[in-house]
């Protein structure tokens, strides 16, 4: 039975963690952003967040986007550098042309800093893509 399910392959989806400026507290802050690279506009999207490793695990945060349009993005959240120790995963969840998608990205531990930086799809900025 398992055979019989279609699981199709996500493409054109990214999770990208970028550093901007805080205007209101005037600090360099990491944000991480979901990236829609492709044609379609994807919908109900359904984002779980969450660290951890072998001694530690942060809580898990859900997060939902109604509709996110080709070539587009969403702020997922902020992420503070304490948990850049840790392993942190975003299972992302979406509807595109009537089928469900699912994938699990990953910022693996110590990952997200300056020297791991490149080009972020459709952001043109320059940010530390999850793999």
């Amino acid at each position: 039975m398992r055979k019989d399910i279609d699981i199709p392959e996500v493409k054109d989806v990214y999770i990208a963690a970028v550093k901007e400026f805080n205007d209101k507290f005037k600090t360099d802050d990491w944000n991480v952003y979901i990236v829609n690279n492709g044609n379609e506009p994807l919908e109900i999207v359904l984002i779980i967040a969450q660290g951890y490793n072998k001694t530690q695990m942060t809580s898990h945060m859900r997060h939902k986007i109604e509709v996110l349009p080709a070539k587009g993005f969403a702020k997922i959240e902020f992420i503070e550098e304490s948990v850049f120790t840790l392993n942190n995963f975003y299972s992302v969840t979406y509807f595109l042309n009537n089928k469900m998608y699912e994938k699990r990205w990953e910022f693996p531990a110590n990952s997200i800093k300056d020297s791991n930086v490149a080009m972020v799809p459709v952001m043109n900025k320059k940010g530390v893509l999850a793999i």
